[in-house]
């Protein structure tokens, strides 16, 4: 199992976890939940105490991934499979994003 902390303008919403079977499972956090000002992190991830559950890394998450020669590069770089798309994640959105999301290794 492995996991990221989800954080939206630099406040933690939420947990991204990877089971040992590959699937996925993303909730919000307890304060993220009980704050009415804060938004959720992206239409597909409508606030609800409900985990959301994915067999494969969730589309939103996906998208934050680089493609193509960056992805070779960064693959190389730190020496991680090409359909490591966790751990891709981790190495490339820790900051520096397009958008109000960076995830964080727990």
């Amino acid at each position: 199992m492995r996991q990221a902390e989800i954080y939206f303008k630099g406040k933690k919403a939420g947990l991204l976890t990877q089971l040992d079977n590959g699937s996925f499972i993303y909730g919000y956090d307890a304060l993220w939940m009980s704050d009415s000002s804060k938004p959720p992190i992206s239409l597909t991830f409508p606030k609800s105490k409900k985990e959301y559950k994915s067999d494969y890394l969730f589309p939103f998450f996906y998208n934050m991934l680089p493609e193509g020669a960056n992805k070779q590069v960064v693959c190389k770089y730190n020496r991680i499979d090409k359909d490591d798309y966790f751990s891709l994640l981790l190495i490339t959105a820790g900051y520096d994003t397009i958008g109000a999301v960076t995830v964080k290794k727990v």
